[in-house]
């Protein structure tokens, strides 16, 4: 497996998202973020209040050009954080499109046809038979029919080796977009031109198809109400203020009307004006800006890119997510389900012991299993001749000279051999040696079947090994647990994830596998209805399970989970019943696209921490220097030692547009996730993004105040 590096901003994408920064002004793009949306009609309001004073000749235009600026550098920047996490995967799609324009489909009428029929790739229909020769692109999904050939399929899973597809097995699936290397495929087309998996790739990484998914719609819905709150909390400022002044000092000169003279910020205090100026244009505009940085505009500027990101994270990973949903779902799921073969194990039986019956040198036995397995090709032929040679130095011999005749394995006599030097060898399965052996006239001795039974106990397989009707003794098969994958359980414990171990076994050889690989539970001879009655049982228990198949039998389950991770290479009816399609058919991704939707629930709470406390130190921060002119005791409050009102509200509208910048990369690249309990982990994000949330503004502001009255802006 292996992730896809881009860099944070990449310069070939800060171009093209500062331009679809003023592309997403459009209204009905804004109206999808209530916060930005409401931030731009006020900032669209303090410009024509703007223009209004211009064409007045009011003065202190300077301080109300530089607050609407800074507005409206608050509403793009919010654009920019969702058009660089969009952008991000934009030259992917582009690249993949132009894959799939190009490319021409040799059609033919029949499997079996010699002639063809040049196509664009797009016209092809479900059903579609075509031809693919060594150095063309596939030009659609689907499945071979006859053939065998490497495929590169970089351009989908970023993997440089090839992998070799045919027809009629778990490899026969193929994906548009990809290249024939070797030799020549005919290729059943299985999904129309528009909805292949390069089309869906295409719409995912530019952000067309992505849903809200409920928890960011439920976000919105609060953050919108807290913007609510403030506007009714503003807009009674004005009244407030003048109650307060007793008509002597109206919120005009508090704020720094433009029809006042302000006095100097020493003597802010003393300024009067008529409360006829209560209300102005100028006071309305500091009213928009105090507005602006009291909603929280930090996460709803950043909620939408996190979403995209997290999405982006997956397909750098090669897992095609169907839906937000299901990244989401990812991130909260309690029960896992894998499957043993390929996930928990390497796939394939390993001998790895050579267990000799009383007399027999185990020498002997090994070297009698060695040469029954010289012409076994399986797996574990092969693991049997690398053990001996590994335990006892033995050799394979010049066969050919020998004589020797090999007998293949066969479902009937459930045994292989060879003959050779006038010796019959063979080995098999315990039960069926035995009844050979037992025909033979031969005795058998007790302690096979001991040895035998403690096999079995363990979770191995045991293959006896007989020499001219003796019994020579066992070589233990077991299925051997991936290194490292009793680690990333434990990992998934701390998570709070239950793990269930799912297997064709019997229960005495799960039992055993299961406790070696550290799984918390199994599920043993296991039927698709078996699968399906697990995930409904965890289901009821409000628990959202996630699971991974290939095979047509799985495509019940996989709909039923919440998280259905479904191999690329497995069957069309798996595909379409996941909600997420891994393109490098890794079983054991499923536990990567678990740390991925976590690290996307995290980003976001995180963020939303950080917002949320980040505001209330900015009422803090600013509102005792806003208001020091009416109540002058406020002044005890100013522990910042703001200059002026001016630049109160002015350094604050500034740090409130520079913050989205600043955590933009965190948003793409999401906040480091270290499996651990939910408690530790809510504490840990309290502690960073909580406290450094309350404590950001006090510093940027001041900074930012001591520069604009440095610089002469206030």
């Amino acid at each position: 497996m292996k992730a896809q590096k881009q860099s944070l901003f990449d310069r070939r994408l800060l171009a093209p998202a500062i331009v679809d920064s003023f592309r997403k002004l459009n209204p009905a793009s804004l109206a999808k973020n209530p916060v930005i949306f409401i931030t731009a009609l006020v900032a669209a309001l303090a410009t024509a209040l703007l223009l209004r004073d211009a064409s007045t000749g009011a003065p202190a235009l300077a301080f109300s050009g530089q607050v609407v600026a800074w507005l409206w550098f608050t509403v793009l920047f919010a654009n920019f954080a969702e058009a660089i996490a969009e952008g991000r995967g934009k030259a992917q799609a582009d690249s993949l499109r132009k894959t799939r324009s190009l490319t021409v489909a040799k059609r033919l009428a029949s499997p079996e046809a010699v002639t063809t029929t040049e196509v664009p790739a797009t016209q092809l229909k479900v059903g579609d038979y075509v031809r693919v020769d060594a150095g063309e692109v596939i030009p659609g999904d689907g499945s071979i029919v006859t053939g065998v050939a490497t495929v590169d399929e970089s351009a989908i899973t970023g993997e440089s080796a090839p992998v070799v597809r045919e027809s009629g097995g778990d490899r026969s699936a193929v994906t548009g977009g990809t290249r024939v290397l070797s030799d020549s495929l005919v290729i059943r087309i299985s999904a129309a031109a528009g909805s292949s998996f390069l089309d869906r790739m295409i719409a995912l990484v530019e952000g067309a198809a992505r849903q809200k998914t409920p928890n960011e719609l439920a976000l919105n819905v609060l953050l919108a109400g807290m913007s609510l709150i403030f506007v009714l909390a503003v807009a009674t400022i004005p009244a407030f203020a003048a109650y307060a002044s007793a008509g002597s000092a109206s919120l005009a000169s508090a704020l720094g009307s433009a029809s006042a003279t302000l006095p100097a910020p020493t003597s802010l205090r003393e300024g009067t004006v008529s409360a006829s100026h209560a209300g102005g244009p100028i006071s309305l505009i500091v009213l928009i800006a105090l507005f602006v940085t009291l909603i929280p505009t930090t996460i709803g500027a950043l909620l939408s890119a996190i979403g995209i990101a997290g999405m982006n994270r997956l397909v750098n990973f090669n897992v095609l997510a169907m839906s937000g949903r299901a990244v989401e779902a990812a991130g909260d799921v309690d029960t896992l389900l894998l499957d043993k073969t390929g996930t928990i194990t390497l796939g394939n039986r390993q001998a790895v012991a050579f267990i000799a019956m009383p007399g027999v040198e185990a020498e002997e036995l090994a070297e009698a299993a060695q040469l029954s397995s010289l012409s076994d090709e399986t797996p574990e032929g092969r693991s049997i001749v690398v053990l001996a040679k590994e335990r006892y130095g033995l050799r394979g011999r010049d066969m050919a000279s020998a004589h020797a005749n090999f007998i293949a394995f066969s479902a009937q006599t459930r045994m292989s051999g060879v003959d050779i030097d006038g010796q019959v060898i063979r080995k098999g399965a315990v039960d069926a040696v035995v009844e050979q052996v037992r025909l033979a006239g031969q005795s058998v001795p007790p302690e096979l079947l001991a040895e035998t039974e403690k096999i079995a106990k363990s979770g191995g397989t045991p293959l006896a090994v007989v020499r001219d009707g003796r019994v020579l003794g066992l070589v233990q098969l077991k299925d051997i647990v991936k290194g490292g994958i009793r680690e990333r359980f434990a990992e998934l414990r701390q998570m709070g994830i239950r793990t269930v171990m799912i297997t064709g076994d019997n229960a005495m050889t799960a039992a055993a596998i299961a406790a070696e690989a550290g799984v918390d539970d199994f599920l043993a001879q296991a039927t698709p209805e078996a699968k399906l009655k697990l995930i409904r049982e965890e289901q009821a228990k409000g628990k959202l399970v996630a699971m991974c198949g290939d095979g047509t039998n799985d495509a019940p389950a996989l709909a039923q989970a919440d998280v259905g991770v479904a191999m690329q290479t497995g069957t069309q009816a798996a595909r379409e019943a996941g909600n997420m399609v891994d393109l490098d058919s890794d079983p054991t991704k499923l536990i990567e696209v678990v740390g991925i939707g976590k690290q996307m629930l995290m980003t976001r709470g995180a963020l939303t921490t950080f917002s949320i406390a980040n505001d209330v130190a900015k009422y803090f921060a600013i509102i005792p220097a806003l208001f020091v002119a009416i109540y002058p005791q406020l002044n005890a409050l100013n522990l910042m030692g703001l200059r002026s009102p001016q630049s109160a509200i002015l350094s604050a509208i500034i740090f409130n547009a520079l913050i989205i910048v600043a955590l933009i990369p965190l948003a793409l690249r999401g906040v480091a996730y270290r499996p651990g309990p939910a408690a530790g982990l809510l504490r840990r994000n309290l502690l960073v993004y909580g406290l450094g949330g309350l404590v950001a503004p006090f510093i940027g502001i001041k900074l930012i105040d001591l520069l604009v009255n440095l610089v002469g802006l206030v």
